[in-house]
């Protein structure tokens, strides 16, 4: 078969790989029908991640088919169409008995491609089956659920969760990529009085207001100062940081109110300062995570139920083959106008999609 393979720090192809065979008795063979690119990704190929091994298969979000199983999984089986989730969970670890996926330490946790061939190919391997995959209504598409395999779960439960979004509270959300988008789509459950969207991408912030963002900003023009005219001076209750860099972690640090909360979604690859001489009075609360992917089941069923604006965020549609192209696509959103790549079978055209 054929995989997106990492060789280094800038070095990547869609190539020849070994098809992946079952290795424990909970593992589950999946057939890939439809995959996405990540930032943590992009994060990937700069460097950014230095546990991922040379010759790795990249990827973390699928949705396919069930081909083989073994012995001991129970919950599917061959034929059965399933989401991957990006975290695994062994089931038995004290992290997973308290619902902390993300940290499992029985061999679960953000394994997908990070420390184990991953699903940016033809066929995955997924270990502990049993808890990592979820059958699919015949309701959700596959563009639709393989958007509820990541980012969805990501911005809401690390994002919106964590940051205590609550009804008629300010939120600004600091990057309007995937991530950040989910984050307005699911902070809009919990009815805030308004949400801001600060980027740099003008094509990113059209599209956070069409998600429902009341205002945005461009992060050059000072956005703070946005925030404090529309608060009375106060700040905003919550700040979601969906970018990872230093400056956009310093930015939001400046639009946290008194007692507020700023919830860390970005993947770092540089350490960000923090300015405790001027945060050390405010009281504020500042959060960071793992997903742990909880919120899946939950947020499949609002997929069913056409409640969550999935298909929004899908631009562009490619077949496997394209990777390549498609992380080109990905990697250049600024001049692409890309927000989440969707890859499928071989049948599949490359199709560019309009954000709405």
């Amino acid at each position: 078969m054929k995989g997106y393979v990492f060789h280094g720090p800038g070095q990547s192809a869609w190539e020849e790989v070994p098809d992946p065979a079952l290795k424990e008795t909970t593992d589950a063979i999946v057939r890939v029908d439809a995959v996405t690119i990540c930032g943590t990704d992009l994060h990937i190929l700069k460097g950014d991640v230095p546990e991922v091994r040379p010759g790795t298969v990249l990827g973390h979000e699928a949705v396919g088919d069930v081909v083989e199983i073994g012995d001991d999984v129970r919950t599917v089986q061959p034929g059965d169409r399933v989401l991957v989730s990006c975290i695994t969970a062994c089931g038995r670890c004290r992290f997973c008995r308290e619902a902390v996926y993300g940290q499992c330490r029985g061999g679960g946790g953000w394994i997908l491609g990070h420390l184990v061939d991953g699903t940016q190919a033809e066929y995955v391997r997924v270990p502990f089956a049993d808890p990592s995959v979820h059958p699919l209504p015949a309701a959700v598409d596959d563009e639709d659920a393989v958007l509820l395999a990541d980012i969805f779960p990501t911005a809401y439960e690390v994002g919106v969760l964590n940051g205590r979004v609550r009804p008629g509270d300010t939120v600004a959300v600091v990057g309007a990529g995937p991530i950040g988008l989910a984050a307005v789509a699911t902070a809009r459950l919990f009815a805030p009085e308004r949400i801001v969207v600060v980027d740099l991408a003008a094509a990113r912030l059209e599209a956070a207001r069409k998600l429902g963002a009341e205002a945005v900003a461009d992060a050059r023009e000072a956005p703070e100062q946005l925030v404090a005219d529309l608060t009375g001076g106060l700040g905003a209750d919550v700040v979601i940081e969906a970018v990872g860099v230093p400056e956009s972690f310093e930015l939001c640090t400046r639009m946290v109110r008194p007692g507020g909360h700023l919830a860390n979604i970005g993947v770092h690859g540089k350490p960000a300062l923090l300015h405790l001489e001027d945060l050390w009075i405010k009281n504020v609360t500042i959060t960071t995570g793992l997903v742990d992917t909880h919120s899946t089941p939950t947020l499949l069923r609002m997929a069913a139920a056409g409640r969550l604006p999935t298909r929004q965020l899908v631009t562009h549609i490619f077949p496997l083959e394209r990777m390549e192209e498609a992380y080109d696509v990905f990697g250049r959103a600024a001049d692409t106008g890309a927000l989440k790549v969707v890859l499928g079978g071989p049948q599949r055209e490359v199709v560019a999609v309009s954000a709405t």
